[in-house]
């Protein structure tokens, strides 16, 4: 574990040694207000929750995770760092958690950062503190989601463009997974069986549930196990490429 954390600290201060993550955080801050208030009309509503908050997470995450996650290996990649980083007394899988990790901590600071919005619903009225913290979590372990998907990506390639292309798309696809239209047009032509399988990989329908303010630990586990899976699946390529 010390190892993972040397590897954590040394990816997260690379995040503030340019400018790029304090615009990363203002971009991030300035769509979460203007979905919240304005498309979501938090004011206009007459309710004391931050529902019109969450629910446009998904889509803020979409592209602010891939834009997080599609430097964690391409660049290294492209730089030739990778072979620096592997000289060290580290593991393969060491580095993998510890790049991660940091990235999970930056997309948690954004999150935590709107806190003002919390106490603004609060000095307003009298929400359910309870489901707005379970929504919180919610939106850390989407955040967590999108961004081993992310790592996949950026593993794939040495263009961080590329990188962030194919974790849009490819998280774009794991999101409407369980939309009504997707499902319908599956259902033309597979088995039910399949069609519940695919829907049941939708990031939304396990986020959604999280968000409303109930903590089922299914929802839980799909998420621990896609960032596990997806992880191990950076590791491989990472390990199959090395040598490119």
């Amino acid at each position: 574990m010390r190892n993972v954390g040397i590897i954590m600290r040394r990816e997260l201060g690379s995040y503030f040694a340019t400018p790029l993550a304090y615009v990363f955080l203002l971009v991030f801050l300035v769509f979460a207000n203007w979905f919240t208030f304005y498309l979501g009309g938090l004011y206009e509503r007459g309710q004391a929750d931050l529902n019109p908050f969450f629910t446009w997470h998904p889509w803020l995450y979409l592209l602010l995770c891939s834009a997080i996650a599609m430097r964690l290996w391409a660049e290294e990649r492209k730089s030739g760092t990778i072979e620096l980083l592997m000289t060290q007394p580290i593991t393969l899988w060491q580095a993998v958690v510890g790049k991660f990790l940091a990235a999970w901590a930056f997309a948690s600071l954004a999150l935590a950062l709107t806190f003002p919005l919390w106490i603004t619903v609060n000095y307003l009225g009298d929400p359910d503190n309870g489901a707005i913290l379970a929504a919180y979590i919610g939106s850390a372990v989407l955040a967590g989601g999108y961004l081993a998907v992310g790592s996949l990506m950026s593993a794939l390639t040495r263009n961080q463009v590329v990188a962030f292309i194919l974790s849009v798309a490819a998280c774009f696809i794991l999101m409407v997974a369980g939309y009504p239209l997707v499902i319908d047009a599956f259902h033309a032509w597979l088995p039910s069986s399949v069609v519940d399988a695919i829907a049941s990989l939708s990031f939304l329908t396990h986020y959604e549930a999280i968000a409303k303010g109930v903590l089922d630990f299914s929802d839980l586990l799909f998420f621990a196990m896609l960032i596990g899976y997806f992880m191990l699946a950076t590791a491989v390529v990472l390990d199959v490429r090395k040598s490119e």
